[in-house]
């Protein structure tokens, strides 16, 4: 027997119906704010995860799932949604079109790291991208997306952390400012910090090693060294959300794990979101396109991994909607009423009526067995009699109550009910 991949995780039937929750959920919210879908390739050329996420970050370094294709291409499966998305928007001419550029997305992404609660190597993302708009605004609307689709969802224990890690230019002085405060703690920090210390010394405050926590807790915060531009942006973003009656609060610990992100940045975290409490991160990349060597073009967005939604979700005990069962069963007593059941249920299914019948030649005793387990409405009985007089018996199965009904009425009359 072949087993599943270590890190991905089968969708049953049985639980599908909760991904689809999400997933219109997501959809219907992302209409509301004007945002349509987009698709991209699983995978794409290493490339450009390597100038879009940055090779300093642990995804590049660590997590990507890399391999050369028969052609002899270094070819990547994509680890996160946004570099995609900015490939496509350039390639297609997208710049060229009305601005902003509203669109979001539901699909797998793929990281080789240790699986835990909530995170898979095959996982799945729902995100949103706004490309054209440099304004305050642009990040309260992308922020307002995100917060009504965690509350559409029903989730009511997700709290909004914000926080600003300015431009290049006054983010250059606070990664200098970082390297001097860390300096004399290096040999007590991990490796991991002792090679951002050189590449990228923001990274550090990200930590998770409780060895490393003690230091970054006390390290200059990046809103102390914001320029008048990227403080005044950053005020109107917060003056924005409390008019909006979104409830923040500021950390300057979030730094977000991708090297394309600049000014506003943002989670949702949750008290029932495991050891890792984001449900939800995202922030401003003025500067990702131009690292793709494209025209500079500003740009606000967000992801939220599905698996972790779920389980916060669970935690909460939001009660997600089941999936009805079949409205009507056709079940044949016999070879030739089988026949007609089968028929019938040809026609009652481009009436639009949902429906099945017996395939395993059961029993009728075991046939409404197996109808209750479908938790079908109607059970519509067909045997020598009915099949004699041209009508079935239809049971309500939630009354018991029989009527017969003829087979030619038989979609009208379990339509009107």
């Amino acid at each position: 027997m072949i087993n599943i991949p270590k890190g991905t995780k089968d969708v049953l039937p049985s639980d599908v119906y909760k991904w689809q929750y999400i997933e219109d959920v997501a959809r219907k919210t992302a209409h509301g704010y004007g945002f349509a879908e987009i698709r991209t390739p699983v995978f794409e050329h290493t490339e450009l995860f390597l100038r879009g996420v940055g090779e300093t970050t642990d995804v590049v370094g660590k997590e990507m799932y890399t391999f050369l294709d028969k052609g002899g291409r270094s070819i990547t499966l994509r680890p996160e949604g946004t570099a995609g998305v900015a490939r496509a928007f350039v390639e297609n001419g997208l710049q060229g079109g009305a601005m902003p550029f509203k669109a979001y997305y539901l699909f797998s992404a793929y990281r080789y790291e240790r699986p835990q609660a909530g995170r898979l190597r095959e996982f799945h993302q729902f995100g949103a991208e706004l490309y054209g708009a440099s304004s305050p605004s642009a990040d309260a609307e992308v922020i307002a997306l995100a917060d009504g689709f965690l509350k559409n969802l029903g989730l009511g224990h997700v709290r909004l952390n914000l926080n600003s890690i300015g431009c290049p230019a006054c983010r250059a002085k606070y990664q200098e400012a970082l390297r001097d405060y860390f300096r004399p703690h290096l040999s007590e920090m991990c490796p991991d910090c002792n090679e951002r210390f050189a590449k990228n010394p923001m990274r550090m405050i990200d930590c998770k090693e409780e060895g490393c926590k003690k230091f970054t807790a006390g390290a200059p915060r990046m809103l102390d060294f914001l320029c008048d531009d990227c403080k005044a942006h950053f005020e109107e973003v917060k003056s924005l959300l409390s008019g909006a009656g979104i409830e923040f609060y500021i950390d300057p610990s979030i730094v977000r794990g991708l090297d394309y992100y600049s000014r506003t940045v943002f989670e949702f975290t949750s008290s029932a979101a495991g050891a890792q409490g984001t449900v939800l991160g995202g922030g401003r990349y003025d500067g990702l396109l131009s690292q793709l060597g494209a025209k500079p073009t500003p740009a606000v967005g967000f992801g939220a991994g599905i698996e972790r939604l779920l389980m916060v979700l669970e935690a909460e005990d939001v009660q997600i909607p089941t999936p009805e069962g079949v409205t009507c069963y056709l079940l044949g007593m016999d070879g030739k009423s089988r026949q007609k059941a089968f028929l019938l249920a040809e026609e009652l299914r481009k009436a639009g009526v949902s429906c099945e019948t017996d395939l395993m030649e059961r029993s009728v005793k075991a046939q409404f067995k197996y109808a209750d387990k479908l938790g079908a409405k109607f059970v519509a009985v067909i045997g020598e009699s009915e099949l004699a007089e041209g009508a079935a018996e239809v049971k309500n199965m939630q009354n018991s109550l029989s009527e017969r009904v003829k087979f030619e009425e038989l979609a009208q009359y379990i339509n009107e009910r």
